[in-house]
C-alpha cells in the first residue's frame, strides 16, 4: 500500500472514531440501548461495518482511580486492615473492629475484611487485591510514588493512553486537584471542580464533537455521519427531534440538554448511596461524584475518572468512636452502592453489565500507623505505603506483603507473588504494572509499552483463551 493511501485510510479511520464518538452519546441522549446505535452505524451505508466495528468491544477496561489525599487514606485500611494486625485483637492498634473481623473466600491471598468492608458479595476472583507499592508522602493531596509505573510515567495517564482507542467522548475526566501525571500517548485530561461539574462538561464536550463532525473532510463518512443520525431518531421513536439532527451543532444541543438530565445525580441516586442532610461533605462529594461516575460509563462518555477521597487528617478519629464508627459505615456504603450501579448498569460496548469491565484502585498519600490509634501518626513501619484494586477478574486477590503486628514490613516478589522483606518503594512500579494488565484486559504487549520493569506473573492472573 502507498504512502498516500496509508494516509487515507488513516485519515478514514480518525472520521470514523469522531463518528462513533458523537454517535454513542447521541444515542445515550435519545435514549436507545447501545447495540441500537451500533445497528444504525452498521445499516448507514459505505463505511457503515468498519464503524460498528469501532464502537464494538472495548479492548481495555474502564478505570476509577480514588486518590485520598491529606490522611484521609487511613480510613480504607479500616475496611481492609493488614491481616495480622487485626488478628492480633490488640486495642491500642488502630483497627476499630478487633473480633469482628471476616475473612474473605477463595481468594488468592488472605484478605481480611473489617465488617463495614464493601464488595463483600463478590467471588475470591474479584476480591481487593491489596499490594504494597510506593512510599509514605504525608501531606498531599497528589501522591505519586503507588501510582508510578515506570520513571516518571504515571499509572493513570498510562491507563488512559490505553484507553484511547475506546470511542468515548472524553477519554478521561480528573476532578478537583488530584494529578494524572503523563505517559505517552495519553489524551488530553478534562479537569472539573466538582463531581457535578461533569455534567456541564459534557455539555459542552457535545458541542465540541458537533464540530468535529460537521467539518468532517471525507465526504462519504459524513454522509455515513448524517444517516446514521436519521436513523437512530428514527429508533428513538421521536420524530420531532428530526430537525435538530440535520447537523452535528443543532443535535449537540439536544445531546447536551438530555445528557445533563441522564448524569445528574437524584435524590434517589443519593439514598441508595445513603446520603442525607447529615451526611459528612467528604462521603457526600465521593458519593455524588461515583453516581456520576457510573452513568457517564453506561452512557458510553468516558472510560476513565481519576477523583479524590476523603481529604481530612483523621488523627483524633479514635477518640470518637460513634463518629469512627459512622464514618466507615457510610464510606463503605458508598463504594457497595457504587457496586450495586456497576452490577446492574449495562456495558455499552458489551453484553456484560459495567462490573464485568470497569477497575477501581485506591491510594493515598499516608494510610497512617497502623499499630497506633492514638493520635493515629502519619508515620508508618519503614515509611511504608499500598495501595487496593478490583482487577476485573485480572489479579491476583488478597494481600501481597503487609505490615505485622510487630512492625515488620513485608513486600512480595512480582513473579511469584510469595512475601520477601524489601520496601515498599521497591515494588511500585509492578503494583503499578500490575493494575494496567487489568485495564489491558490481560494484554501484557499493551503494558510493556510503559513497563520495562520484571516478571509480574505471581500478582496477576494469566488470561484464559
Amino acid at each position: 500500500m502507498s504512502k498516500s493511501s496509508d494516509k487515507k485510510e488513516y485519515a478514514r479511520m480518525v472520521s470514523r472514531r469522531s463518528l462513533v464518538k458523537w454517535s454513542v452519546a447521541a444515542g445515550a441522549a435519545l435514549g436507545l440501548k447501545p447495540w441500537q446505535v451500533f445497528e444504525a452505524l452498521e445499516g448507514s451505508g459505505p463505511g457503515g461495518v468498519a464503524m460498528a466495528a469501532d464502537a464494538a468491544c472495548h479492548s481495555t477496561n474502564r478505570s476509577v482511580h480514588i486518590v485520598a489525599g491529606t490522611g484521609g487514606f487511613a480510613w480504607f485500611q479500616l475496611l481492609w486492615p493488614h491481616n495480622d494486625v487485626a488478628a492480633a485483637g490488640n486495642a491500642n492498634f488502630a483497627f476499630h473492629a478487633p473480633g469482628e473481623q471476616t475473612i474473605a473466600e477463595n481468594t488468592d491471598r488472605l484478605l481480611t475484611l473489617g465488617p463495614e468492608a464493601p464488595w463483600k458479595n463478590l467471588n475470591g476472583s474479584r476480591q481487593v487485591t491489596a499490594l504494597m507499592a510506593g512510599r509514605n508522602e504525608t501531606h498531599t493531596n497528589s501522591p505519586s510514588t503507588s501510582s508510578t509505573i515506570n520513571g516518571g510515567i504515571s499509572l493513570f495517564a498510562a491507563c488512559a493512553a490505553m484507553q484511547s482507542t475506546n470511542p468515548t467522548l472524553v477519554p478521561v475526566i480528573a476532578v478537583d486537584d488530584v494529578g494524572v501525571g503523563n505517559a505517552p500517548g495519553a489524551p488530553n485530561v478534562a479537569r472539573v471542580n466538582n463531581g457535578d461539574a461533569i455534567v456541564g462538561l459534557f455539555n459542552s464536550a457535545a458541542s465540541r464533537a458537533g464540530s468535529v463532525l460537521e467539518n468532517a473532510a471525507d465526504a462519504e463518512i459524513y454522509d455515513a455521519h448524517y444517516k446514521a443520525l436519521l436513523s437512530l431518531n428514527r429508533m428513538s421513536g421521536r420524530p420531532t427531534s428530526k430537525r435538530s439532527l440535520a447537523t452535528g451543532r443543532e443535535a449537540s444541543a439536544l445531546l447536551g440538554k438530555n445528557l445533563a438530565n441522564a448524569l445528574a445525580p437524584t435524590n434517589a441516586d443519593l439514598s441508595r448511596y445513603g446520603v442525607n442532610g447529615a451526611t459528612p461533605t467528604k462521603l457526600t462529594n465521593l458519593a455524588r461524584t461515583l453516581i456520576v461516575t457510573a452513568r457517564a460509563f453506561t452512557l458510553g462518555l468516558t472510560s476513565s475518572v481519576v477523583l479524590p477521597a476523603m481529604k481530612d487528617d483523621p488523627h483524633g478519629a479514635f477518640t470518637n468512636m460513634a463518629n469512627l464508627r459512622s464514618t466507615v459505615v457510610g464510606l463503605g456504603g458508598i463504594l457497595d452502592a457504587f457496586m450495586g450501579d456497576l452490577q446492574t448498569m449495562d456495558d455499552p460496548a458489551c453484553s456484560d453489565k459495567l462490573a464485568e469491565g470497569t477497575v477501581i484502585t485506591i491510594h493515598g498519600d499516608t494510610p497512617k500507623n497502623p499499630l497506633n490509634r492514638s493520635g493515629w501518626p502519619d508515620g508508618t513501619p519503614q515509611n511504608s505505603n499500598w495501595l487496593y484494586a478490583l482487577g476485573a477478574g485480572h489479579l491476583k486477590t488478597g494481600w501481597h506483603g503487609g505490615i505485622d503486628r510487630n512492625g515488620t514490613v513485608t513486600t512480595f516478589d512480582p513473579a511469584t507473588g510469595n512475601p520477601v522483606n524489601a520496601s515498599s518503594d521497591s515494588t511500585r512500579e509492578a503494583a503499578s504494572a500490575a493494575v494496567a494488565y487489568a485495564v489491558a484486559k490481560g494484554d501484557m504487549r499493551r503494558v510493556q509499552d510503559f513497563y520495562d520493569g520484571g516478571d509480574i506473573s505471581g500478582i496477576v492472573t494469566p488470561v484464559t483463551l
